[in-house]
């Protein structure tokens, strides 16, 4: 498997599934669980599932910057950013290292490009969503318990919280994954383990809920010269 495609099955990976939930408004949220009600007892699977649902249900847009690692098939990369969401389905990686490269979901279709690469990959959106990705839960209509199996509750560093489980339709494609959240259900990390042993870890830092971002983001434009090649869906 080359580089190009690796960089692509993680970043397809990581995308996905947060665009089978960007369509509509979120439905008005259950009673609130406060910080301080969640600190001032242990905090149950389900109360600390609704705080995550109930931070992300409610947004319009999303700016957070992201550190992603990864190590598989003998390569570990890491990389740097930041992640653009907004309703409905709209998406932007926007790399610093490396620079040049993007990952942008316009709706219809999710392009990926590094500068100097001889082709720009396209994927229609309506695939791209079959692959259930994990970011879904940073926007959109999260139910984490209707999207786990055995999901379970843990500690985290500095106060945080853990929730584990199994991605229900990807058993035969990832092990688990493992959120980091803070009291507030705010996602600070995300641990994704593959069943061939790939290993791939974000970490969020610097969210900006409801931020104002121009539509004109979401547009990719191919550079002069470049081809696009559509690609079939990653397995």
């Amino acid at each position: 498997m080359s580089v190009s495609q690796l960089w692509l099955r993680s970043g397809f990976i990581a995308a996905a599934f947060m665009t089978t939930n960007l369509c509509g408004l979120a439905r008005p949220p259950a009673a609130s669980i406060t910080p301080a009600q969640m600190a001032a007892k242990t905090p149950s699977v389900e109360e600390v599932a609704h705080r995550v649902n109930e931070h992300y249900n409610t947004l319009q847009s999303l700016k957070v910057d992201f550190t992603e690692t990864y190590e598989g098939l003998g390569i570990k990369r890491i990389e740097s950013g930041t992640l653009l969401l907004r309703k409905p389905n709209r998406m932007k990686w926007d790399y610093n290292s490396p620079p040049g490269k993007t990952f942008l979901l316009d709706g219809k279709y999710a392009w990926s490009y590094t500068r100097g690469d001889a082709q720009v990959q396209r994927l229609p959106a309506k695939e791209l969503s079959d692959l259930r990705s994990p970011l879904r839960f940073l926007l959109g209509h999260t139910e984490l318990e209707k999207e786990f199996n055995g999901l379970t509750l843990g500690g985290g560093p500095g106060g945080e919280l853990t929730l584990t489980g199994t991605l229900k339709g990807e058993e035969d494609r990832v092990r688990r994954i493992t959120l980091t959240v803070t009291l507030e259900g705010a996602i600070t990390a995300m641990v994704i383990e593959e069943m061939d042993g790939a290993l791939t870890r974000f970490t969020f830092t610097d969210e900006e809920p409801n931020v104002a971002i121009p539509s004109a983001t979401f547009h990719f434009t191919p550079p002069p010269g470049v081809p696009v090649v559509d690609m079939p869906p990653p397995v």
